[in-house]
């Protein structure tokens, strides 16, 4: 049984919902909380979230969390929070509101800035650097927009009045009552501003964009105290132990430490990554390298000193750790359209049984392309297509093309990523530990599997985003002595293997192939 202090509490903010969840140490959930996240949409492409509902939702799920694990806060070690990535939030530093609408990652209103940067001739300095291509997917973009379209916010950037951040950034500020403006690697690696190889902010990349360096947080080891949360929150004062964002969470969760090893996230989009270890390794296949979840060394913390609690901080001397990750926009989301745009279903849990009703798709190819293509592709023009319509096309073929779309798209992301691995002299990945919310719908692990050629893996634990936070704020609060510990932990609950052949797979991406250039059209 958990000592009363082998609890971790993970803050789970996505761009669907905010989740709380309380694991104790043998990485089992003991309670989860969980609220929507309202979505704003301004116009076509514009997508928007309000920063104090964020703050206000995630808050309320973690008190939720608590008492349905019948804890006290004194009850928890640490806080791990995990986040949907390159969200741009932007707030008063005196009085901690927001000065907009935060800008989400699937917002497209800063390409027009990102075609001018990529006609200066930035792209490759920029992926030299960053890792990233030029897109308005990464957060530097939207934070430029935010300073030269909102009027009065470039004067108060310049004159030290305002602080950015990524989620993670907003709710630390939250969490400890605005006495840290902090980050983590794997969150900076993210903005476009971030030099992976030195783990820094990059002076001449804050220059050609034209953003002041006072905006910017301190950036932090994954696993490392980043602050005590105000006691009036939770009920007592609880050190923030693990931050990352939520791919790296993931592969974090996944137990996926070493290189070769990677994992696919079917939520609202789908985040494929595969660990590298040391290795920078630039894709020649639209992929793009990030920072994986760092570690930094121990010490002992006064402040939880009467606890006993060994816990981490500090910059790192060590060699960074790096990621090669493919993104796709709608992954997951399909299930959602289907539902509020379609009205084909009325809830998400029905589209299984939906597709399953019909032997195949029937011909129907749907590339779901509502805000443009991510990776490989990286068409912003792109829209979404649904081809091999038929007199015989029914709403179960179109549910099942939905499905496999996010199969296919995944499968063209592994396929890039094997090229480049093994142009390196590396080698291919040999399975596909797979979680997020979609992954527990058994015909599209399957479809996965027979398109790739390898196992995929669904392992006991599903909720590896909250689950990687939670290991990070373990390790550094001492719950955890390593990471062979956590490896330990990481159990599979079921294999798919692939049962086509190899031929028949790669006509069916030969067939989606052939229905992406009919969405990339100009």
């Amino acid at each position: 049984m958990a000592s009363p202090t082998d609890y971790l509490l993970a803050l789970d903010q996505g761009t669907s919902s905010s989740r709380s969840i309380v694991f104790d140490r043998s990485g089992r959930i003991v309670a989860m909380a969980q609220r929507e996240l309202p979505q704003i949409y301004p116009q076509p492409g514009w997508v928007e979230h309000d920063p104090m509902e964020i703050w206000r939702g995630q808050l309320a799920t973690a008190r939720d969390a608590l008492a349905k694990a019948g804890l006290k806060a004194s009850d928890v070690r640490a806080i791990g929070i995990t986040n949907q990535r390159e969200t741009t939030v932007l707030w008063n530093r005196r009085t901690g509101q927001p000065v907009h609408h935060a800008i989400v990652w699937q917002d497209r209103r800063a390409e027009p800035l990102c075609a001018e940067l990529r006609a200066q001739g930035m792209q490759a300095e920029i992926q030299r650097k960053t890792g990233l291509v030029i897109d308005a997917y990464f957060s530097a973009t939207k934070l430029r927009w935010l300073l030269d379209e909102v009027p009065g916010l470039r004067a108060q950037a310049e004159a030290g009045e305002l602080a950015f951040g990524t989620v993670d950034s907003w709710l630390i500020w939250q969490l400890t009552g605005g006495r840290v403006h902090a980050t983590d690697v794997t969150n900076a690696s993210r903005t476009m501003l971030f030099d992976v190889h030195r783990n820094a902010w990059d002076d001449e990349l804050l220059a050609a964009l034209d953003i002041p360096a006072a905006l910017l947080p301190q950036v932090q080891p994954s696993s490392s105290l980043f602050g005590e949360t105000d006691p009036a929150l939770l009920g007592a004062a609880l050190p923030i132990g693990g931050v990352a964002g939520d791919q790296q969470a993931a592969l974090f969760g996944q137990a996926c430490f070493d290189a070769g090893m990677a994992k696919n996230t079917y939520g609202t989009g789908c985040f494929l990554l595969m660990h590298t270890g040391e290795r920078f390794q630039p894709s020649s296949n639209g992929l793009v390298v990030t920072s994986a979840a760092q570690l930094a060394p121990p010490f002992t913390c006064p402040g939880n000193a009467r606890r006993g609690i060994q816990v981490q901080n500090g910059l790192t001397g060590a060699a960074p750790q790096y990621a090669m990750e493919g993104s796709v926009f709608v992954g997951g989301a399909v299930v959602q359209w289907l539902r509020d745009g379609l009205q084909a279903i009325k809830g998400s849990a029905e589209v299984q049984a939906l597709a399953e009703s019909v032997p195949d798709a029937g011909g129907v190819m749907m590339v779901p392309a509502f805000t443009g293509l991510g990776a490989p592709y990286w068409n912003a023009d792109a829209r979404g297509t649904i081809t091999g319509l038929t007199r015989g096309t029914t709403v179960a073929h179109i549910a099942r093309a939905a499905l496999e779309s996010i199969a296919y798209q995944s499968a063209a992301l592994l396929s890039a990523m094997s090229r480049d691995v093994e142009a390196a002299g590396g080698a291919s990945v040999a399975e596909l530990r797979v979680d997020g919310g979609a992954c527990v719908n058994d015909l599209l692990m399957q479809f996965q599997a027979d398109l790739l050629g390898i196992p995929v893996v669904r392992p006991a634990v599903v909720e590896t985003t909250a689950l990687g936070a939670a290991f990070l704020a373990g390790l550094s609060s001492g719950v955890y002595a390593g990471t062979d510990e956590l490896s330990a932990l990481w159990k599979a609950e079921r294999r798919f293997l692939p049962t086509l052949s190899r031929t028949q797979a790669e006509a069916a991406m030969a067939r989606w192939e052939h229905a992406v250039r009919q969405a990339t059209v100009a």
